[in-house]
């Protein structure tokens, strides 16, 4: 009779989680020991422990220099009217391609948007985990420095009155934003 083969999780398993803690010694801080109150298989420890380590590990680099070469675009001012739709196109698909997701980007025109990316993003130094399961989410509302915009245009009615309620504030009028956009997404 065919016994089935033993699973290599105890004694491999063990023996990773052990090595990859020693490795994050010198970045302990309270997201690894948060780990050990979450009591997961080791498997899956192991899991959060290596993006863990790639994340201490990881270099920082202007999101331009995540291309190769250099992704390096024409100033805002030399773009026309006419070619901006299709090269915001290309640019968003590319900087998704580098797994980048773009969110509240509807308030924003294309020329907006496209100065956003050019003066905002691609010179924003970033770690860079080379990793298919790692998104960067980049609000283009920018909740902590303009909430009312994010309020006006993408807050539910509940976090509306929540926000309202904790900042004891006044609520923006509630609008649909003007520049309706479908763009790539990849849930946070």
């Amino acid at each position: 009779m065919n016994q089935p083969s033993p699973t290599p999780y105890p004694v491999d398993a063990l023996l990773e989680n052990a090595r990859l803690w020693d490795q994050l010694e010198p970045y302990e801080d309270d997201s690894l020991w948060f780990i050990q109150w979450m009591k997961l298989p080791v498997q899956r420890e192991n899991e959060y422990l290596r993006d863990m380590l790639a994340w201490e590990q990881a270099p920082v680099l202007p999101v331009r220099d995540w291309f190769t070469p250099p992704l390096e675009l024409p100033s805002p001012r030399s773009v026309s009217e006419q070619e901006l739709p299709g090269l915001l196109r290309r640019v968003v698909a590319r900087l998704f391609e580098q797994r980048i997701v773009l969110h509240h980007t509807d308030h924003l025109s294309d020329r907006e948007l496209y100065e956003l990316i050019y003066t905002g993003i691609l010179p924003a130094e970033e770690k860079r985990l080379d990793s298919p399961h790692v998104y960067y989410h980049w609000d283009c509302a920018d909740l902590a420095s303009h909430p009312q915009l994010w309020l006006r245009y993408y807050a539910s009615e509940q976090q509306r009155r929540r926000w309202s309620r904790e900042n004891h504030l006044p609520l923006p009028p509630r609008e649909e934003p003007p520049y309706r956009r479908h763009l790539p997404r990849v849930e946070l």
